[in-house]
């Protein structure tokens, strides 16, 4: 954890993020995960992954979904500590204020992508990480039917971390492995 903390502190140096950032958001050091599988390819054609567990609750989420003609993709999964760092520097030479990308963005170190058991998800017909999703039968599908397969919405409008309200992302918890088969 010591080195967790480490890297976290020299990229929140970096970047110029507050060292009270944590604190702030009430937001916990989330660790890499390192035992990943692949759940195929994203909407922009790169291999994605998650935690095994998570991955199967995917599959047969995502099954589900087609059962009831919900078409659910995936637009990002699993991101290493290093690769939000990368977001954030490309947001940062693009102009963009570190207090305005942190709006919608969590720190390096502090992504539930970085548990490899995140997922952002979209449906075809709508913007991937737009508001809009919440338009979407697929959102309306997750909220009536995410939780069966273990799946939260981490962001919702309001949210104790003061990140923006987003609808698309979506965090399996690994005590929730009893989720229903299709």
């Amino acid at each position: 954890m010591a080195a967790l903390e480490s890297q976290i502190a020299a990229l929140q140096k970096e970047l110029g993020i507050s060292a009270s950032y944590a604190a702030a958001h009430k937001l916990k050091p989330c660790m890499e995960c390192a035992d990943l599988v692949s759940i195929g390819k994203d909407i922009f054609d790169r291999n994605q992954r998650l935690t095994p567990g998570a991955a199967r609750a995917w599959a047969d989420m995502k099954s589900a979904a087609t059962i009831d003609a919900v078409e659910l993709q995936v637009v990002s999964a699993y991101r290493s500590i290093e690769y939000q760092a990368s977001i954030i520097r490309k947001k940062l030479l693009a102009g963009q204020e570190i207090k305005r990308i942190l709006e919608v963005s969590a720190a390096p170190g502090y992504s539930e992508h970085h548990t490899g058991r995140a997922l952002d998800i979209s449906t075809p017909g709508y913007q991937p990480l737009e508001e809009e999703f919440e338009n979407s039968d697929a959102f309306q599908w997750l909220q009536t039917s995410a939780a069966r397969f273990g799946f939260k919405m981490s962001f919702p409008r309001n949210n104790p971390h003061q990140l923006a309200y987003e609808p698309w992302h979506w965090c399996w918890s690994a005590g929730s492995s009893d989720h229903l088969k299709v």
